[in-house]
């Protein structure tokens, strides 16, 4: 199963956006958040996902209760550690901040976190994997990142966004987007 990692989007609408693009490119078949999306306003781009996509809030998500009504629609969001199982089977654990693993008693399978900024891939002593997707943003180090997972072989690969090319304004977006599922519609 092809799996998208992010973390740390910091409001960065436009890497939002890419992030979503290159999951839908890769046909990721769902996409884990290891936290810290911050504003309500950033739930829209993920909308354009082609899966669902869950996860945990991070420190500093300014209202949870918005986040969980956004959430609704493209998948679900909850405080860390957040436990999910995958289609086929994956146990997963989602945290924002490394620490909060500390007293996480359960069995997984594969923990995410982000906090930090930087990404990182390692496993603990029972060779269970530990991912750090790094900063989508890129505010912080100007490196922005993802991560595509394959649960069946645990190969992780981190991806560089690439932000040379501009993207249409979201407004812009928004319009091509309605355009074209208004000529869907008339040709149902």
């Amino acid at each position: 199963m092809k799996v998208g990692i992010f973390a740390d989007t910091h409001d960065h609408l436009d890497n939002i956006r890419r992030a979503v693009k290159m999951f839908n490119d890769l046909e990721v078949e769902c996409v884990l958040f290891a936290g810290d999306l911050v504003s309500t306003f950033a739930v829209p781009p993920l909308r354009q996902l082609n899966c669902k996509i869950y996860g945990c809030f991070g420190d500093n998500e300014g209202n949870k209760t918005g986040l969980l009504g956004g959430f609704k629609v493209i998948g679900e969001i909850q405080d860390a550690p957040a436990q999910y199982t995958l289609s086929d089977g994956t146990r997963v654990v989602v945290v924002h901040m490394e620490r909060q693993f500390a007293e996480f008693n359960e069995e997984f399978d594969i923990a995410i976190y982000g906090h930090t900024h930087r990404p990182n891939v390692k496993r603990d002593d029972q060779g269970r994997l530990f991912i750090n997707p790094g900063e989508t943003s890129g505010w912080t180090f100007n490196n922005p990142t993802i991560a595509v997972l394959e649960t069946t072989t645990q190969k992780v690969e981190i991806l560089p966004i690439d932000m040379s090319q501009p993207l249409p304004s979201w407004e812009e977006d928004r319009r091509e987007r309605a355009k074209m599922n208004s000529g869907n519609d008339k040709m149902n």
